[in-house]
């Protein structure tokens, strides 16, 4: 087991921020709970889904057993984007999932967003976005977390370059972990960590939200692909009254 050095675990602070799934493992552990943020698209692919009343089971996408992993559990399972059909048309396209059958359970495998909460073990993990960041604080701060002693780790997603196992820092995902932070902070929580501090800032500084998460490079490969869509219903700011929380493992709103 990898040891986590002191300074890495903003021990110090009510609400924490990291990158990523080893930005999870560091600050998990000894956390009150961890939020999960992948705006492109995993989270609001749940927050969605979970708005429908379907609980989300997540999977890491590199896994190639998310097919037996589903029919164990009574799921269907999300394909490619490109590979939706009448008999499967769930997928990680939000905008996929407006329109498809609401499932009473569906496995949506990621390899960011989905991988990262399925590796959290032991705290409770809130799928968190631009959608339903101030339904998530609110619900938080009501547990009485995101204090010192009760803290709350905000952990960005990210994405990976193509063709390589390296993070790339999504600005999606820092605009809407700062968000997050943002309406916890507006709840009381806190003290925030610099790292914290340092997403709100950049978040609540932006003017226009949808325009910059459009015009981003994870916004401009969707809409090259096809799926501008995906991006609108990602940049829909504190629509969603929904908290899901990863329970038996399964996204479900705790409301």
């Amino acid at each position: 087991m990898r040891v986590v050095a002191d300074w890495a675990r903003q021990e110090s602070w009510g609400v924490r921020l990291e990158w990523g799934l080893a930005g999870a493992r560091a600050l998990g552990p000894g956390s009150a709970c961890v939020v999960v943020v992948d705006v492109l698209s995993f989270t609001t692919s749940v927050s969605v889904a979970v708005e429908r009343g379907t609980r989300v089971l997540p999977y890491p996408w590199r896994d190639g057993g998310a097919a037996e992993f589903a029919a164990q559990r009574g799921a269907v399972v999300a394909v490619g984007r490109r590979s939706v059909s009448e008999q499967q048309p769930w997928s990680l396209s939000p905008a996929g999932l407006r329109r498809a059958p609401a499932a009473e359970r569906l496995v949506l495998p990621s390899p960011n967003g989905s991988a990262i909460s399925a590796a959290v073990d032991g705290v409770p993990v809130i799928a968190g976005c631009l959608r339903n960041a101030t339904a998530v604080a609110g619900w938080i701060v009501r547990q009485g977390w995101g204090t010192v002693r009760q803290p709350v780790s905000v952990v960005a997603a990210g994405e990976h370059w193509p063709g390589e196992d390296l993070l790339r820092p999504a600005i999606e995902d820092w605009v809407g972990a700062g968000a997050i932070v943002a309406a916890l902070a507006r709840s009381g929580a806190g003290p925030l960590s610099p790292e914290a501090a340092a997403a709100m800032a950049g978040s609540v500084g932006i003017t226009d939200i949808p325009t910059l998460i459009a015009d981003c490079a994870s916004g401009r490969e969707l809409a090259d692909s096809g799926f501008a869509g995906d991006v609108a219903v990602a940049t829909e700011l504190d629509v969603s009254a929904v908290v899901p929380v990863l329970t038996n493992g399964a996204f479900d709103d705790a409301r």
